[in-house]
């Protein structure tokens, strides 16, 4: 495994993992937040839906979008596959 596939799995690890608990955490927030019910239970499984579609735009960031993360948009300092260098202004022609 190469140090950029590396980084783009934990990039997509760290992006699921944000989606899951924000939307866990939302559902809990306005179901009244009672980890005991089985309303809990089911905003965790529906949390993991979200999570599971970061993951797929996630994977299609890496193949299409700026292929050392998982943005579908290239970083500021360059990086996507058409972006120039950072700093540097297109030549006029």
């Amino acid at each position: 495994m190469t140090a950029l596939s590396k980084k783009v799995l934990i990039d997509i690890l760290e992006r699921t993992l944000a989606a899951y608990v924000t939307t866990f955490l939302g559902l809990l927030i306005a179901d009244g937040f009672d980890l005991t019910s089985v309303s809990a239970l089911k905003a965790a499984a529906i949390a993991a839906l979200p999570a599971a579609l970061s993951v797929i735009k996630g994977a299609i960031g890496s193949r299409f979008g700026d292929s050392s993360s998982a943005a579908w948009l290239p970083g500021r300092g360059g990086g996507g596959k058409d972006a120039s260098p950072a700093g540097r202004q297109p030549s006029g022609g």
